[in-house]
């Protein structure tokens, strides 16, 4: 990788502005036969919470056109044997900014707490989970919400605290001010959107838990559209997601605002598709005669 890649996020130095987002890449071992897990911008791990969660039962995982949805249910062994048996592994292998998820503003607290360690890089909040205590709400659906879970993060961790948007709101840029306003030191987004399949033959929902979050190539002109949105709203960066599939689709969102693109979906297909997606676009920033990934951020003409 040339000098053009290298770039800066969040005081995080990355050799790529590729990152492998979180849900599709394990915690980064299991590719390590694929990638170079030090030419990755960082590894967004499977999401940790509290105590150690089974996931959903019945069918997790169905294909849709260009896409697919998924009801993992947030599978993950808890932090404590992440602390003790997994970050010893992967922690000087790669950049690891970990996905944490929680039932109450509390956990999203205390897990910040926990995770402040050697080793991690950053802390993304996944705020798109039911509240427990507050009666099923989604904290990423509610400007106030998610500006209390991103507050108490921020002062439980000296970590930088991303805050993964859900795309199933009415206007995603009052939520990405509140959690800007909050403290946030980075966004990504799209996490998935919320989707449904139905099996014709029995008359049954396929996934297990009815419905499950779409994610995929489907989904792509979403993200592009909500990131241009909030890279005018708001002045911290953008971490791009949502449909990556090659060079092309990085420029895209590179191009609408983002500051770096993490890749999910593709990984299933293709293990070593970031990899492919930092070569090519190296080679374009070439052909461009630009000197930093950074002259595309936030490029696009109108």
């Amino acid at each position: 990788m040339s000098e053009v890649l290298k770039t800066e996020l969040c005081g995080i130095k990355m050799q790529t502005p590729i990152l492998a987002a979180s849900g599709t890449f394990g915690f980064g071992e299991e590719f390590a036969d694929f990638v170079d897990l030090k030419k990755l911008g960082g590894v967004m791990v499977k999401c940790t919470t509290l105590k150690p969660r089974p996931g959903n039962v019945g069918i997790r995982i169905t294909e849709t056109p260009s896409g697919m949805l998924n009801c993992i249910g947030l599978e993950n062994p808890g932090v404590e044997n992440f602390l003790t048996e997994i970050l010893p592994r992967i922690k000087d292998k790669m950049n690891v900014i970990v996905n944490i998820s929680g039932g109450s503003v509390e956990d999203y607290g205390t897990l910040a707490e926990m995770l402040d360690v050697e080793g991690v890089a950053a802390i993304e909040l996944n705020i798109s989970c039911p509240n427990v205590k507050d009666g099923g709400i989604i904290f990423g659906t509610q400007p106030d919400a998610a500006a209390d879970v991103t507050s108490t993060a921020k002062k439980s961790t000296s970590k930088p605290v991303i805050v993964k948007l859900s795309p199933n709101v009415t206007d995603i840029t009052e939520i990405a001010r509140a959690v800007e306003f909050a403290g946030a030191d980075c966004i990504s987004m799209i996490n998935t959107l919320l989707g449904m399949e139905i099996n014709i033959e029995t008359w049954k929902p396929t996934l297990g838990n009815i419905t499950g979050g779409l994610s995929g190539g489907a989904i792509k002109p979403v993200a592009l559209r909500m990131i241009y949105q909030v890279a005018q709203a708001v002045k911290i960066p953008i971490i791009g997601m949502g449909g990556i599939r090659n060079f092309s689709d990085a420029v895209k969102f590179l191009l609408a605002g983002a500051s770096a693109v993490a890749v999910g979906t593709a990984n299933f297909t293709d293990p070593a598709v970031t990899m492919k997606i930092a070569d090519d676009l190296e080679k374009y920033l070439l052909r461009k005669n630009l000197s930093s990934v950074k002259d595309l951020v936030g490029g696009l003409k109108i």
